[in-house]
């Protein structure tokens, strides 16, 4: 078969390229693990995906590319070191534990190789108790590639230390790479105590028994009746010296087991909080729209799941010239004020400041002792992490869709245990997240300020209509707030009544001019046109597509002139059947109403109207919300006094 047809059949499990990750999150903490995997072809839930298999062509893309990342062209032998190492606690390593003994391991390894690779054959032979043969014959002459020999090598190295043999040995005399049919590899390693005592026995055993054999051959009695004894004792001390040296061997094995099973608990449960914080970050991505809030959140879940005694978020301003704190945790106040006070250029090339150099270098950085940098540190930069009390640190790149935003950074100061780089492949998922939240809460402010901005659009076009009725909607939205605010509604309720107030008169397009801009009374046929904007508004907003929180919008609006009675319209709704919403806004353009100049009467003072509203809240009005209101609405009207402004001059707050 051609190789290169070959090459895009499933040959590698996808175990494979996860102990490839796994030594990238550990040691190379700032390779982007979704870049390589989109160079190779491959998706994170294909590697996660244990029964799923890759072709040549991915393989040999995702070796490229991470030599290119990584810049180390010997990766591929570190990485098969990695595979079956304590730090890796994968797939592979629980194989090889699982078979007790480094020779008896090379003994299975054509069956085992099986499990993880389809391009080669393996063969082993036992050449001696130390000494194991491997035979690799590709299955198509040149399919496999020369990193795919070296991987090998350092798999085979792992396997025999991994059993607590020394000094592991790896001939290669013959490779399918340099003119060989195939890949030859002999390992060895150092006899153990426990094989010399073996060895030992044996010899004193056959030795003993030869020589007692020849007394009682040649009818020697009285000596052998000594020496018998004497050859006994001695071979118990033997016996006795092999058996200790192999449960001392033993003892190590199952320690060396025992360790790993701690250290897979270990890794279980960091495994399963990171993911518990990953669902967290999701839901507070899903429950809070602005930046602030994502970030509040965010550092709220580090401190909780994360074992660093502080963490902080800066993000670049828009000009991109300094970094400014958004968020954090575990700092006291005068530590934060040591932040607040500070400005972290990003605009100086010539800086060295640690912030700086992450943010513009896109890439973490580890410090365990600050006395290893202090002179790459600007003297700025040492003397804000010795004020801050910091000890060890990391910093990390927030970078979203190729641009840095900002910079996450965490550090110790009680807590003793070394920083790692695994923490730094910790960190630098979150920041992804943490660069994913922003984006997306960003692009939500966004389109919250252009459905605002349309909002406004809309009421204005309405309100220009007549001078008089001009900021109608605008001052009913204002009114209809402060009423929430007083309640202490939900924030979410709340910009649902700002919708609703801005568009509740919007159906009046359809009103005529002459009806609306009358400077007289309206007859009764003529208020019975106006009514019909409560089903004109409700028309209009019918065909918008209201999502969320905002899909309540068209039924408030349709009933904010209902009365509690039932004598409102258009349905004639009584009490509770009002929505909460509608009584609202019934409540704030009542009161607009009457206190601002129409075409057939002069405004009415606050004071007369507050009597109204409340002669109107025994059958019409919710008297609950009008008491609401008027309460708000004489404490700002005591601020202003006191600010020395007229209660015309409030700044609507939109």
């Amino acid at each position: 078969m051609d190789p290169a047809d070959l090459s895009q059949s499933q040959l590698y499990n996808s175990r494979i390229i996860d102990s490839y990750l796994r030594l990238i999150r550990f040691r190379y903490g700032y390779v982007n693990v979704g870049e390589l995997l989109e160079y190779a072809g491959m998706k994170e839930y294909e590697v996660a995906d244990q029964g799923h298999w890759f072709n040549q062509e991915q393989v040999d893309r995702f070796y490229e590319k991470l030599v290119q990342m990584t810049g180390n062209p010997g990766i591929a032998r570190e990485a098969g070191r990695y595979a079956a190492s304590p730090d890796a606690l994968g797939a592979m390593r629980k194989y090889v534990l699982g078979l007790v003994g480094a020779a008896h391991t090379f003994e299975l390894i054509d069956k085992t190789a099986a499990n993880f690779a389809r391009s080669s054959h393996y063969k082993s032979r036992r050449i001696a108790a130390n000494r194991v043969e491997v035979v690799v014959s590709p299955v198509v002459e040149g399919l496999e590639k020369p990193f795919q020999c070296e991987n090998r090598i350092g798999f085979f190295e792992t396997i025999v230390l991994m059993f607590n043999y020394k000094n592991p040995v790896i001939r290669h005399p013959e490779c399918a790479f340099k003119g060989g049919r195939v890949c030859r590899y002999i390992i060895s390693w150092e006899r153990t105590l426990a094989d010399v005592f073996k060895k030992v026995r044996n010899i004193v055993a056959l030795l003993l028994a030869l020589c007692n054999l020849g007394l009682l051959l040649t009818g020697q009695v009285a000596l052998l009746k000594n020496s018998l004894p004497l050859s006994l004792l001695l071979l118990l001390v033997v016996v006795i010296a092999a058996a200790e040296s192999e449960k001392r061997e033993l003892v190590a094995s199952l320690n060396n087991t025992r360790d790993s099973s701690e250290n897979l608990l270990e890794q279980i449960n960091i495994n399963y909080s990171n993911a518990l914080m990953t669902n967290e970050v999701g839901q507070a991505l899903s429950m809070y729209m602005t930046t602030g809030e994502v970030l509040a959140s965010v550092a709220r879940i580090m401190e909780n799941r994360l074992n660093y005694d502080r963490g902080v978020i800066l993000l670049a301003n828009a000009e991109k010239t300094r970094l400014e704190i958004h968020a954090g945790y575990g700092y006291s106040s005068d530590q934060l004020l040591v932040f607040d006070n500070l400005s972290f250029s990003l605009d100086n090339p010539e800086s060295t400041g640690i912030f700086f150099s992450c943010f513009r270098e896109r890439r973490p950085l580890l410090v365990n002792d600050l006395k290893d940098v202090e002179g790459s540190l600007s003297p700025r930069s040492l003397n804000i992490v010795r004020q801050i009390g910091t000890r060890s640190f990391i910093c990390c790149p927030i970078v979203c869709e190729g641009d840095t935003i900002g910079v996450l950074a965490v550090d110790n100061v009680n807590t003793k245990k070394p920083l790692v780089q695994s923490d730094i492949s910790l960190l630098m998922g979150i920041s992804s997240v943490i660069a994913i939240s922003i984006r997306n809460s960003e692009l939500i402010e966004a389109r919250l300020r252009q459905f605002h901005s349309v909002l406004h659009v809309l009421a204005a076009s309405i309100d220009a209509r007549d001078s008089l009725t001009a900021g109608h909607s605008e001052k009913v939205t204002e009114y209809a707030l402060d009423i929430c605010r007083e309640l202490e509604l939900p924030s979410d309720f709340c910009e649902v009544i700002r919708v609703a107030a801005l568009l509740h008169d919007y159906g009046k397009i359809g009103v005529p001019d002459t009806i609306l801009k009358k400077p007289d009374r309206l007859t009764d046929e003529e208020y019975e046109i106006v009514k019909t904007h409560v089903n004109k508004t409700t028309e209009i907003l019918s065909q918008v597509s209201f999502e969320g929180i905002y899909r309540e919008v068209p039924d408030i609006v349709a009933a904010h002139h209902e009365k509690l009675d039932g004598s409102g319209y258009p349905l004639g709704l009584k009490g509770e059947a009002i929505p909460l919403g509608s009584r609202i806004i019934s409540v704030a353009d009542y009161f607009e109403a009457i206190t601002s100049k129409r075409h057939y009467r002069d405004p009415m003072p606050a004071q007369e109207a507050f009597d109204i509203l409340r002669k109107e809240s025994v059958n019409h009005l919710d008297r609950r919300l009008v008491e609401a209101f008027i309460s708000t609405y004489e404490k700002n009207a005591s601020r202003e006094a006191g600010e020395g402004r007229l209660p015309e001059e409030r700044d609507l707050g939109h």
